[in-house]
């Protein structure tokens, strides 16, 4: 919503600006100007990027028109269901877990907590890393090691879109040259014309560099940057794990682990210590 609005800003002040100066929008209309600079950047965006790059920008672009899903409530549930976990442990043995961490669909912990359950990638993080607290065969040491490998590894593969997008952006401007110095080219072939018809030709021109630099730095751009702040608070769910299972492992009670993965969280959604207990409490409670 917010992407569509900045857009909206965009147009309106640039091209409005330009038409309170006495500008004439028609001139700007240039569809072959178009043609060359996003066909240009799509061209490049396709000859440097492989197959795998590519299928994760187009499924990731989308994301950028919607509205962030880690919310204060999102959190409050991971950081319930970990606390729910971690007694259920606590009281009945490691191995009372086995069957949530094999089957976490047909899992009743798992079940109270459907927005968690339908992030495949974060509850395969967390089974993945119970299990092995259950197999007993790892320390906490290499049991962080692992998760910061994964984590980052992670954190890499999430790069990849916003990378690929900030480069296509990147590029704009030089195609917007090159549709620039095609025009100039035409202009050259037809000097036989009147001055006011070259004028034309002329202002066709400059029109390119103008949409070049526009579309990059007000339209593709900034995506790339809002890719980076949804992959940074997508790694913060896989951070909130990370801290609070170690802390158990570390032979920390529940309620404190959790308090370790809630000090993780930015100030923004982070729950206060009350409003998380409350909310651990209700959930218990099957409310």
């Amino acid at each position: 919503m917010f992407v569509i609005i900045g857009y909206v800003v965009i147009c309106g002040t640039i091209f409005g600006g330009y038409a309170m100066a006495g500008g004439h929008l028609g001139g700007l209309w240039q569809p072959l100007e178009v043609l060359m600079i996003f066909g240009g950047a799509i061209g490049a965006f396709v000859v440097g990027n492989d197959n795998k790059a590519i299928k994760a920008t187009m499924k990731a672009l989308p994301s950028v028109f919607k509205g962030s899903k880690f919310t204060k409530a999102l959190y409050m549930d991971l950081l319930a269901l970990l606390f729910e976990i971690l007694s259920k442990i606590r009281k009945e043995g490691m191995m009372s877990i086995e069957k949530d961490v094999e089957d976490p669909e047909s899992s009743a912990l798992f079940g109270k907590y459907p927005n968690i359950l339908h992030d495949h990638h974060l509850v395969e993080f967390i089974t993945d890393y119970l299990r092995l607290m259950v197999s007993g065969n790892m320390d906490a040491f290499q049991v962080e090691n692992l998760m910061d490998n994964e984590i980052e590894t992670h954190h890499m593969e999430g790069h990849v879109p916003a990378h690929c997008v900030a480069k296509m952006g990147d590029a704009l401007p030089a195609f917007g040259i090159v549709a620039a110095v095609m025009g100039v080219v035409h202009t050259m072939e037809s000097l036989h014309l009147p001055p006011n018809e070259l004028g034309v030709l002329i202002g066709h021109a400059l029109v390119g560099t103008f949409l070049g630099i526009l579309l990059a730095y007000g339209f593709v751009g900034p995506l790339s940057g809002l890719l980076e702040q949804k992959l940074e608070e997508s790694t913060k769910m896989f951070q909130t794990v990370k801290v609070t299972l170690l802390a158990s492992l570390n032979g920390y009670a529940p309620a404190i682990a959790v308090e370790f993965g809630r000090k993780v969280l930015y100030s923004t959604e982070r729950p206060g210590f009350a409003e998380l207990e409350d909310h651990v409490k209700a959930a218990r409670a099957g409310k």
